[in-house]
């Protein structure tokens, strides 16, 4: 019991104050609107995922609710990996293990970011599937393993990533290729964790590059299992390498996110704990533990302002556009309209930059400059709901009431479920 206490208390000196955090970018696309729809997008978005998400909803959608939540599942899930590592290898290995599993900061990203639960709540299923198919492998009946499957199916169904389902937009062969690039980036942040960016600047890389990245980590794959019986350090590894390739396999929007990793560390985190369990003198692998805490509490207090949080992402990757329009929404208005000029010049293309200009020129009372920019942002993208549902409120903000009413249902047309434009339709006067 003082193992699983200790354990708790390094989890929450590390991310308990995410409690004190709100909403983050996608967030708050999350929250505004209908969380459950029918149709096959439950399944590709994760239904046990969007379930979680709804209770939150109907809880109220507070922020603080929903970080307490995801903090719950990262705080259930270092207790099922301290318990089958316990099985598995013994106690000095499991503490230490879950103790890194606990506080490493790259976990941050999974635990403070409330869209990146999919992640938790899978690492928590299948943690608990080895969990109880331990027991009944002790127990040595079929009926004591039952519970095994069912953890995996549910984690199947908790995050989509592990369905058969593509960002829209994303070119798939270009994403796989740039996951072995990716996938070092991972592996060199496990090692020497400091670096952390909520917006990596990652491109693709040259094929040549691309190639070479995957065969060295194919290479390191086999490597592992070929030396597998000789550690049970390997054996871990190996797991954490073939999970975090196996998170690969499914395009997202974006090459690279931190939270991607929470699975994989499951593993070199295993790996981790066993081979510092052999380290002498003890005290050594506490202070490790007791560095990552710090490095970890540190993410949390990132993650805890929008503003430090893109800040720091344009710092890290200032040739990049969506940081400098993320910061904008957190800034005064001078600063928002020269971060979102430099992001203007950097791609005079992308219909987010004039879209991000629009509101805060409406914020500014300037409605018919604002008009001017939502309609460069839909020029950019005419099929865009959100840019319609701008326009219409800029619209009505100079009395032009029916062109305002269109744009609301144009854009209502193109997403039913885009509740701004709903309740902005909503507030016209009557025909």
């Amino acid at each position: 019991m003082r193992a699983r206490l200790l354990l708790l208390a390094a989890g929450l000196v590390a991310y308990g104050a995410s409690l004190g955090s709100g909403f983050h970018f996608d967030d708050y696309a999350t929250f505004s609107g209908p969380l459950l729809t029918p149709g096959r997008a439950w399944l590709a978005a994760g239904v046990l995922t969007r379930i979680s998400f709804w209770l939150n909803y109907q809880a109220g959608g507070v922020a603080a609710l929903c970080h307490a939540f995801n903090l719950g599942l990262h705080l259930g899930a270092v207790l099922l990996l301290y318990e089958c590592v316990r099985r598995l290898e013994g106690e000095p290995a499991a503490f230490i293990a879950a103790a890194i599993f606990a506080v490493h900061p790259l976990q941050a990203e999974a635990v403070n970011y409330v869209s990146a639960r999919g992640f938790l709540l899978a690492a928590t299923l299948l943690l608990a599937a080895l969990a109880s198919w331990l027991r009944g492998r002790e127990k040595n009946g079929w009926r004591a393993k039952a519970p095994a499957p069912l953890f995996l199916a549910a984690m199947l169904l908790a995050n989509g990533q592990w369905t058969l389902h593509a960002a829209r937009g994303v070119h798939p062969a270009r994403y796989w290729l740039a996951q072995g690039v990716v996938a070092w980036r991972y592996l060199r942040l496990l090692v020497a964790p400091w670096g952390f960016t909520v917006d990596p600047d990652v491109r693709e890389p040259t094929a040549g590059l691309a190639v070479a990245a995957w065969a060295l980590l194919l290479l390191a794959a086999a490597a592992l299992w070929r030396w597998r019986a000789k550690s049970p350090a390997i054996r871990w590894a190996f797991a954490g390498l073939i999970l975090m390739i196996g998170s690969a396999l499914f395009p997202a929007r974006d090459l690279a996110a931190d939270y991607r990793t929470y699975l994989p560390m499951i593993g070199f985190s295993a790996a981790a704990g066993i081979l510092l369990g052999r380290v002498k003198p003890r005290g050594a692998a506490i202070g490790v533990v007791l560095l990552l805490t710090a490095a970890g509490a540190a993410r949390t207090w990132v993650w805890l302002s929008d503003e430090r949080l893109w800040r720091e992402a344009v710092r890290r990757a200032p040739e990049k556009v969506r940081p400098k329009i993320q910061l904008a929404h957190a800034v005064r208005a001078a600063e928002a309209l020269d971060l979102l000029g430099q992001a203007r010049e950097l791609d005079p293309h992308d219909p987010d930059v004039p879209a991000a200009i629009g509101k805060v020129l409406l914020d500014e009372r300037q409605p018919d400059a604002a008009l001017t920019e939502f309609g460069r942002a839909l020029a950019l993208d005419p099929g865009s709901a959100v840019n319609l549902n701008n326009r219409g409120v800029a619209l009505a903000e100079i009395g032009q009431t029916e062109a305002a009413r269109l744009d609301f249902e144009r854009a209502l047309a193109i997403d039913p479920d885009l509740a701004e434009a709903r309740e902005n339709l909503n507030k016209l006067p009557a025909r």
